[in-house]
Formats: structure tokens, sequence, C-alpha cells
């Protein structure tokens, strides 16, 4: 890119060496120089964050669409997006060698949370080089809720950053546009990331309100009208526990993360589902959660290697005492009101008899037409298909999209709660999400590790050491680990992956992370590496 600008500044200053030639600019090309050249510039340079960072997650051609293969939260046939790539079992590596199969999806979220990190962190700059010299966009108020949404939005494309790869380059404020930081682990990039969120936290609780302060213009988060101070902070918070937590790679870090602040953070944050209005021609899109997993003939299934635990008729236990690449599909006999009703498959499908139908409220899966069936061998195969988006794929894509629910704030307070020895209060919140589905109430256990139910229909319902051949009821844990898959499936950033990886619960091979990707660090001069950290046999013997 550089080099481009060199050879575009020497045919400037060619054609400006003839006196009488027309001198135009053109507005419509890209001009970093004018959009910071006034408050009012910055001010829409950090208006037009949020947007960058909730469309970069949810883009077809990721790593996030990788990572639901790999996780057991979607399966495909198709080889789009590496999908059926990521489907295979034996795992493999992550290839990051010149022109690899699945180099676009693999950069695709590398370049765009780069490219909003260091526009974010540009934003913070200049808006104190204004305040310095007297210039406000109006008021301090309105500076100060600039430059807090900019310091979340930075610390959301950090994050996620570190989530995502082994390592990236870490930009904040006080960073010089010109320098090219060296890359980092990722431990480090994601402690820049909550440092981010921490500013975020104090820019909004001090000054942030007054005359054009919070709350937040809808158009900023799309459809969200009341962010105040009060309620921006809950959500900076929500986010900021999502992160410290999704950072970790394995068991042994995932339990050192400091959850007395994930505690903190989660019973601070959110109220209620927090959710993004998308479509209508706003800008804002879930392209992969939302249009392109509808689209029937292999782009997307529900494997039952994770969800086959609502089961609670023994199909599930009998799936898993055959053979890997025998298992066939099965009915799932649940309780849980987000999965279809019925004991026998007609059943199931007569709530949504056709591929335009929508779903009974409350919802998530549906036991697909029989004819959009596509022949599988093996353990991907399965019956249902993921389907709370129903209403709004039938609506031209166009409505409010679930950015981060309640319950998933509440289990990452209920998982710091079981593992400082809260059992009670963990239970507490797992019930609401339970009881609210229709399960039952799991009571305060004996334990962390009492099966919380000797009931053989028992909901989850999970694989048996050490054959891992049948399956039993879960303790604590697994039962707030099955309601946090059922609410953040398709939600989110990484959001099974992340949690798989960290409770070692992920298919043996599976990769932890990605490498940056071959084009940066052949642009950094640097020699680049495959993906080579992967994952043991876990929990469930996969």
């Amino acid at each position: 890119m550089r080099k481009h600008y060199l050879v575009l500044g020497a045919a400037v200053a060619a054609l400006t060496a003839c006196g009488d030639q027309l001198q135009i600019d053109n507005i419509n090309n890209p001009d970093v120089a004018r959009a910071y050249s006034s408050p009012a510039g910055v001010e829409g340079v950090a208006a037009g964050l949020g947007v960058q960072v909730f469309n970069t997650q949810r883009a077809t051609e990721s790593v996030n669409t990788q990572a639901k293969i790999l996780a057991g939260e979607s399966f495909a046939t198709v080889a789009n997006f590496g999908m059926a790539a990521r489907a295979q079992i034996p795992r493999s590596a992550i290839s990051n060698e010149l022109g690899n199969d699945n180099q676009v999806g693999n950069r695709a979220n590398w370049d765009q949370f780069n490219r909003t990190m260091r526009t974010a962190a540009n934003a913070i700059a200049a808006i104190a080089a204004y305040t310095a010299k007297g210039q406000t966009m109006g008021s301090v108020a309105q500076d100060s809720r600039a430059k807090a949404f900019s310091y979340m939005m930075l610390g959301e494309s950090l994050g996620y950053l570190a989530i995502a790869y082994d390592s990236a380059a870490i930009v904040v404020p006080t960073t010089p546009t010109s320098e090219i930081p060296a890359l980092s682990g990722y431990k480090d990039v994601g402690k820049a990331a909550l440092a981010m969120f921490d500013s975020a936290v104090a820019v909004a609780n001090n000054g942030a309100t007054g005359s054009g302060g919070f709350p937040l213009p809808s158009t900023w988060i799309n459809g969200q009208t009341n962010l105040t101070s009060a309620n921006f902070v809950r959500l900076v918070r929500s986010y900021r526990a999502r992160i410290r937590v999704a950072i970790a790679r394995t068991p042994a870090e995932r339990a050192a993360v400091d959850w007395v602040s994930v505690i903190s953070d989660a019973t601070n944050g959110l109220t209620a589902d927090f959710t993004v209005n998308i479509g209508s021609g706003s800008g804002w899109s879930a392209t992969y959660d939302t249009n392109q997993m509808y689209v029937s003939g292999g782009w997307h299934s529900v494997p039952l290697l994770y969800a086959g635990m609502a089961d609670a008729s023994g199909s599930y236990s009998a799936w898993l005492g055959q053979p890997r690449d025998s298992r066939r599909a099965f009915l799932v006999v649940t309780p849980d009101l987000r999965w279809p009703q019925g004991a026998t498959r007609a059943a199931q499908q007569s709530e949504a008899p056709s591929t335009s139908s929508v779903p009974p409220s409350g919802r998530y899966f549906v036991n697909r037409v029989t004819g959009d069936d596509v022949p599988i061998v093996g353990w991907g195969e399965s019956y249902y298909d993921h389907r709370r988006y129903k209403a709004l794929n039938v609506a031209s894509i166009s409505g409010a999209y679930t950015d981060m629910s309640k319950t998933e704030v509440d289990m990452l307070a209920a998982e710091g709660y079981i593992r400082t020895g809260n059992l009670a209060a963990a239970a507490a919140l797992i019930d609401i999400s339970r009881v609210r589905n229709g399960l039952p109430s799991i009571g305060v256990p004996a334990s962390a590790t009492a099966a919380f139910s000797s009931a053989a229909n028992c909901v989850p319902s999970v694989p048996q050491a050490p054959s891992f051949t049948s399956a039993a009821c879960g303790n604590i844990l697994e039962t707030m680990k099955y309601e946090k898959r059922m609410e953040t499936a398709y939600t989110g950033y990484f959001g099974w992956f992340s949690d798989s990886r960290g409770w070692g619960d992920l298919v043996e091979g599976t990769a932890l992370e990605w490498p940056v990707p071959y084009q940066e660090m052949q642009a950094r001069f640097q020699t680049a590496h495959n993906g080579t950290n992967r994952a043991p046999k876990g929990t469930y013997g996969f």
C-alpha cells in the first residue's frame, strides 16, 4: 500500500507540473486527512466503528465460520468458506502456506479487525488533539461519548484478534500513525483489549453525560435507543467478561482466569438480551447466521456430538456406542422447548412443515423437511437445522439479531461461581434459562462433581469416561455448559469454539488458534508458520 501511495504521489507531481492542467479533487476517494480535519469529521469516524466490528464478526468468509464447524456448532458438506475442510475428522492443522485453499477466510477477520483497531485508536487520538486546542465536537460530553465508544470498539477489535489468532499487533491511541508495531502474543493482545475496556468505562463514568453526551445515537449501534452512560457501561463490562474468558487456549489457562473480575463484570453487565437491528438498508448484517446457513443443500446442519446431549430418550447414548464413522442421524426427544417436540420425526416436522415455515416462538431448532436431507455417512448426519432467526430470514433478512444474550452473561458468572465454590449462586443463574425452556430446576447439588439428577431422562446427558460409549446425567458444570451452548449458538464471536477450547471439549487434533496470515508475515519480511497448536483428546473422548 505504501508503494502505491508513492507511485500516486509521483503521478500527481507530474500532472501539477503542467500549469494549464485542470485540477479537480475526487471527493469520492478515501481521504483520511479530510475525515480527521474537523471535530465533526472525527465524530463521524467514531460513529462508523460499530458496524465495522459487528459485520466483521458475522461475515461468511471468515475464521468465525470455520470455528463454528470445528466446535461442532455447525456441519456442512460444501467446500465454501473452508467448511467441508474443517468438518473432517481426523482433524488437520491450519495450513498457512502460500495460496492455501482457505487463505481468504483465514485473512478476512485479521484485515478487518486490524483496520478497525487502527481507526478507533486514531479517532481517540484526534479527539485528544482537538481537546488540547480547546475545541470540541459541540460539548465536552459529546467528546467523551465518542471517545468512550471508540475505546469499546478498540477493545473489541483487539479482543477478537486475541481470541482467534496466535499473535497480533497492538495499536492504542498513543501509537503513532506511521508506526507498524511488532507482533505480540495473544495473551498480551488480550491484556491490551481489557485495558481499552477499562478506559471506555472510565470515560463513560466521568464526563460523558450532559449536552450532546449519552445516550448513544441509535445509529451507532443500530436500533439501540437506550444506551445511557449506565447501560453503556453494563455493555462494556459484558464484553470485558466475555473476552477475558474467551482468550484462554487450554483448561489450565481457563482455570487461571481472574474469575472474581468475571463475576463482578457479569453480575453488573447486561440485564436483557443485547440485540442489533440488521437489514432494511442499514448496512448492518449477519450474513452467515441469518442468510447463508439457511440455504439448503449441505450449507448447514446441526451435528449431534454436542447438541445430542439434549436427548432424553437414550438415543444419544446408543449413538455414542456405535463406531464414529458408522453413526447415523437419530431423533432427539427432549423436554427442552428450544427443540421441536414430539416422539416421531413427522410430529417434529409438523411444527415447521416447509423450508419457509417459521417455527413456534422459542424454538431454536427444527427437524428439517425430509426432502432437504443431504446424504451423509457417519457422525455428521443429522435431521436438525438451527432456525432461531427464521422469522428474520423470511422478512428479507431484516430485524433484531442477538449480539449477546443475557444467558451468556449469566453463564459467565455461573462458571465463575462454580470455580470459586458458590454452587448455590451458580445454580440460581442456570435455572433461569433452564426453567424458562421447560427443563427442571437443578436445585443445589451436593458437590461440583455430583450429577444433578439420577433420572434416566436427564438433560444434558453427557459421554461417560473411560470408554465414552454411553451417556449419563451431567454435573452442575455440564449443565451450565449445555445452557450456554443452546443460548450462544450463532450469536457473538467464536462462542462455542472458545468455550470448548477452554473447557477441553474439542475433538482431538482440533486447531486451537489461527496463525497470523502469511500475507501479513510477507509484508513484515518474516517467515509464515502453520497453525500447529492442537487439542488433545478431551472431556468427552471425541
